[in-house]
């Protein structure tokens, strides 16, 4: 009678033990998460669609528990002179807020504020002319911004300053 009772109680503990190390396994944020993130906040346009890609299909990096918290262009227009920025600072906003969150904030803000200007540009290879020269004017406005006042940006999650 006794292999009767014990059996079916070591398979329940060993069932429990395993529910729990995989519910803990699965709360750990991803190994690879530093790579994703350094992927994702590079300068190449490669880079920018994969972030957005990610970006429209969240729940996927879930395990990853990135800040996709966002508030564009903060208190600068989001689409100034009718130029498209608001993802561009909602990708910079995603950089800022998750090396912030990792602690690496320092090492790599020029990085992010590079690749801020770059998708910038992006926006502004599609103008031509004096709307050319208007948009990268701006961009580079934005981006100086970033550069100079971006050092005390994101405290405590705060927004950065643009």
């Amino acid at each position: 009678m006794r292999r009767h009772v014990v059996g079916p109680l070591l398979a329940a503990a060993l069932a429990l033990s395993l529910t729990f190390l995989t519910a803990s396994q699965s709360n750990a944020a991803p190994a690879d998460k530093a790579q994703v993130l350094s992927n994702w906040t590079q300068s190449s346009a490669g880079n920018y669609d994969a972030w957005n890609a990610a970006r429209q299909n969240q729940a996927a990096w879930s395990a990853y528990e990135f800040d996709w918290s966002t508030d564009y262009c903060t208190t600068s227009p989001d689409n100034p002179l009718g130029f498209p920025f608001k993802n561009a600072c909602a990708r910079h906003d995603f950089g800022y807020r998750n090396y912030k969150a990792v602690g690496t904030f320092a090492a790599n803000k020029d990085r992010l504020d590079n690749a801020f200007y770059a998708d910038l540009k992006r926006v502004c290879a599609s103008y031509s002319g004096a709307q050319g020269s208007a948009c990268l004017a701006t961009a580079w406005t934005y981006y100086q911004a970033v550069s100079v006042f971006g050092n005390s940006a994101m405290v405590d999650g705060e927004a950065d300053a643009r």
